[in-house]
């Protein structure tokens, strides 16, 4: 579940305003990729991961995912690489699931200190992701560094 307090105009906004001009935020996008997950079915899933020690000497994983099943069937699957330096290699068994298609999104950018402006208000958006592939009825994800994957699943 993602809450968010305020739209426009604060700290970590989903868009910022200027006079008559407008921009998305990297913020907006990862709501807008993420809503595939409402009002569909959550599914458990175990992801075992490289981990980073943080402050205080604390273990993080790398990636975070979660996973849900829509009504017309096709499972959304939503991964995040906190690694600003290292891709890293996913496999997913959807036990029991026969996979035909996948698809997918991603956001990131060149540099993790990328962000959009209203003089550059495309720099950091959604665009394709190819870098998921079927192979003998799993998912191999070749998640990029900084980045965040949602794929679907058919």
């Amino acid at each position: 579940m993602t809450n968010i307090a305020q739209i426009v105009n604060v700290l970590q906004s989903m868009i910022l305003t200027n006079g008559p001009k407008m921009l998305l935020t990297p913020t907006y996008y990862v709501f807008q990729m993420y809503n595939v997950h409402q009002d569909a079915t959550f599914l458990p899933m175990d992801l075992i991961c490289d981990k980073a020690k943080v402050r205080d000497n604390r273990e993080v994983p790398m990636v975070s995912a979660s996973a849900s099943k829509d009504k017309s069937g096709r499972i959304h699957i939503s991964l995040a690489n906190i690694d600003v330096d290292n891709a890293q290699n996913i496999t997913l068994d959807l036990q029991g699931q026969k996979i035909k298609n996948v698809n997918g999104r991603i956001l990131t950018s060149a540099s993790i200190n990328d962000h959009n402006t209203f003089e550059k208000p495309d720099v950091v958006k959604p665009a394709s992701f190819n870098g998921a592939k079927i192979e003998k009825g799993q998912l191999k994800v070749n998640l990029p560094a900084k980045s965040i994957v949602v794929l679907e699943v058919e």
